[in-house]
């Protein structure tokens, strides 16, 4: 299967199939990190995403989609805090994982600039803190707003929470400039997260699993109260706008930040050559364990700012600065027992119950085994000596199994052929190329408890619905109790419970201690659900949980169907031979036919489409996305864009040319009103010209849409 081949392996169909795969994955993945402090897998295997997608598209840059993940950063703000737009973007930063790489990045800033290989080119160094970004701005030497990076453009509003962060200061020496922004690291020591986690025990609150998850909570709480009480601090590394800058390299500005009153690492250090700065990595990593906070690597950056500013960026991050990732924590420990737990979408996952072993600082206990292929390719067994690895400090994983130390009476492990939830069959299934896929499912869909369950879960999340008062321990507490067992039991409680609400509602909050009475709290919950009976359409698309359809994909789909019922008619005309209508969605640029099979599967389901139909019965009237305009020069029109844009990126060109009522597609067809290419147009353009369709370059368009 194309998840599976090699990059150079691939056809341009695999290759399509592949990086629609990725974005899907990669921004699930963003949204788990970057919106609910909870991520899903390792950054070595996040990273290793974001390579082959990288790698793919650099094979076959015509099949970039408009969602590429090379084009983004974190993930949408949620709708509990108000929303700030970055002046200067809050962008991340490209990889190193080996000293090749890190020469490599001297080596393309050498070439950029034109530099001798002897010439002076001096770097920063500093360790990498693992926690959540936050930006601060300051007017006349008053703090006035405080973000998180959010998707890089656009951020939550935390402004009192970062208020209550004593490294953070609320005003600046008066010689300050006028508009200043300051950016950094949010974080909680080894000894804090320790003693939190200790009183949220003895309290009966919630525990964390590490010290940036805690971090993150904490800083994001709607109660600032309790965000004060939380022993988070601040390192500042870097700036956004900035009125005048006080100095010309990258350590004077850490300078002027020290004596504003900031935070800096005190690890932070210039040096004139790779050389120098593999040596601060080396040395940082011997010492990391006694740091008394999580880094996950060095930062290196380019010190003199006239070259940052000639260097510029690519794509998502800058070409001046560059991250070195430390090698992942390891340990060895005893595997008890493999445990299969079920996902929303019916997955099977392995999950390795191990000895407990302190890997890093955190207890380890358990470990993700992926799949049956991978537990096969390691040959794990129960008994097994393992030895285990966190790398970024998130979900640890089985490197190898230590064979030597095997009992000779153990036996492969049998990956079950049922579900352990509802005992249908667990089936792998098979993909569009002919392959098998990877993931075992369960068969039953939503008549599996463990499968509804988790639905309901994603249903009511930060990035779908967003209920407040209803997450994920609620959804297990209303389970058990039978209130709620499908999404329309949600806008029906008030209906079945108002006058006598049960006990647990007082709880709503996550809190142990009760605030107010029964009804009180039932109340809440009755408003908080009422108010998201008219959340955006995307989300509701979201929250449906159909696979291949992301935050992203789910964005397109409303602004083409506008409705829940226009869109389910749409698959189920499709399910019944509508070719027209499957070709319509298709050619959708970002819109491939795994998704389109996915929403076809969706809708052909009775179960299904009866679900989304008591919805609408239950009262959700899903706010569709504004109108386009309809009085510009490309209203009405469809666009194609192809090769390398170079005065803005191909999301920007693609968002513009929306807002300005066209339809942005991803093939050229007798349909197309205007292509715009750049260098490298490739088939798209040949096939352009032949139509007769207008070919627009780069500068053309954007005269075009400045009318």
């Amino acid at each position: 299967m194309a998840a599976n081949m090699p990059v150079e392996a691939l056809s341009a169909a695999q290759a399509e199939q592949e990086l629609a795969r990725l974005a899907a994955e990669i921004g699930a993945h963003d949204t788990a990190y970057y919106q609910n402090d909870a991520p899903l897998i390792s950054d070595a295997d996040y990273d290793a995403l974001r390579q082959r997608n990288a790698a793919i598209e650099a094979r076959f840059p015509a099949l970039k989609r408009s969602d590429s993940p090379s084009e983004r950063v974190g993930a949408a703000p949620t709708q509990a805090f108000g929303k700030i737009e970055h002046a200067v973007p809050m962008l991340s930063l490209g990889n190193a994982f080996n000293e090749e790489d890190v020469t490599d990045f001297d080596g393309r800033i050498r070439r950029f600039l034109n530099l001798e290989a002897v010439a002076e080119l001096r770097f920063t160094s500093e360790p990498k803190i693992d926690g959540l970004s936050a930006s601060l701005r300051y007017e006349k030497g008053v703090l006035v707003q405080g973000a998180t990076r959010g998707d890089g453009r656009v951020g939550e509003d935390i402004t009192a929470n970062l208020k209550t962060l004593p490294d953070i200061p609320h005003q600046l020496p008066d010689h300050v400039p006028d508009i200043v922004e300051v950016r950094g690291e949010v974080y909680m020591s080894h000894a804090d997260f320790a003693a939190l986690n200790e009183r949220q025990s003895a309290q009966g609150g919630k525990i964390f699993a590490n010290p940036r998850n805690a971090a993150a909570g904490s800083l994001r709480q709607l109660d600032v109260a309790i965000t004060k009480q939380r022993p988070l601090k601040f390192f500042a590394y870097t700036w956004g706008e900035m009125s005048a800058m006080p100095a010309d390299t990258q350590s004077g500005m850490m300078a002027c930040f020290a004596e504003w009153g900031f935070s800096v690492n005190p690890a932070f250090v210039t040096v004139d050559e790779t050389s120098g700065l593999l040596a601060h990595w080396a040395d940082i990593d011997a010492q990391r364990a006694a740091l008394g906070y999580d880094i996950d690597g060095m930062v290196y950056k380019v010190d003199r700012l006239d070259y940052q500013q000639r260097l510029g960026f690519v794509s998502r991050a800058p070409r001046w600065a560059i991250a070195h990732k430390f090698p992942a924590e390891q340990a060895t420990t005893k595997l008890n027992d493999i445990d299969i737990q079920v996902g929303r979408t019916g997955a099977l996952t392995p999950v390795a119950k191990l000895e407990p072993i302190t890997v890093g600082g955190v207890v380890v206990s358990n470990a993700t085994l992926h799949n049956a292929d991978e537990i096969a390719r390691k040959d794990i067994r129960i008994g097994d000596n393992v030895v285990i690895q966190r790398a970024g400090d998130v979900i640890p994983q089985v490197v190898r199994v230590l064979v030597e130390k095997r009992d000779s009476q153990s036996r492969p492990y049998e990956f079950p052929s049922a579900c352990p939830a509802c005992g249908a069959p667990a089936l792998r299934e098979i993909r569009d190329d002919g392959e098998a896929d990877v993931v075992t499912r369960c068969s039953a869909g939503l008549t599996c408890p463990a499968q509804a369950r988790e639905g309901l879960k994603h249903f009511v999340s930060r990035a779908a619905l967003d209920i407040e008062g209803l997450g994920q321990k609620q959804i297990d507490d209303y389970w058990e109790l039978g209130l709620i067992r499908s999404p329309q039991d949600i806008f029906t409680l008030e209906a079945r419970f108002a006058d006598n609400p049960p006990e647990i509602w007082q709880y709503t909050s996550g809190a142990k201690d009760k605030i107010g009475t029964i009804k009180d709290s039932a109340r809440k919950l009755f408003a908080a659900i009422e108010a998201r009976k008219t959340a955006d359409l995307d989300r509701y698309i979201f929250a449906l949980g159909i696979r291949h359809i992301g935050e992203t994909s789910a964005r397109l789909l409303a602004r083409h169907y506008m409705s829940l019922p226009a869109m389910m008619q749409a698959a189920q005309n499709m399910a019944a031979g509508d070719e027209a209508a499957r070709s319509e969605i298709e050619t959708l640029d970002g819109v491939g036919k795994a998704l389109v099979n996915a929403l076809v599967g969706f809708f052909s389901s009775p179960d299904n489409c009866a679900a989304v139909t008591a919805l609408i019965a239950a009262g959700i009237n899903p706010t569709p996305p504004e109108a386009v305009a309809t009085d510009t020069a490309v209203a009405g029109k469809t666009i194609v864009f192809t090769g390398t844009l170079e005065k803005m990126t191909r999301a920007e060109a693609k968002a513009r040319a929306e807002a300005m009522g066209a339809k942005v597609v991803g093939s050229v067809s007798a349909k197309t009103d205007i292509l715009v290419a750049g260098p490298g147009g490739g088939s798209k353009l040949t096939k352009a010209t032949e139509l007769g369709v207008e070919i627009l370059t780069e500068d053309q368009w954007i005269d075009l849409a400045a009318r």
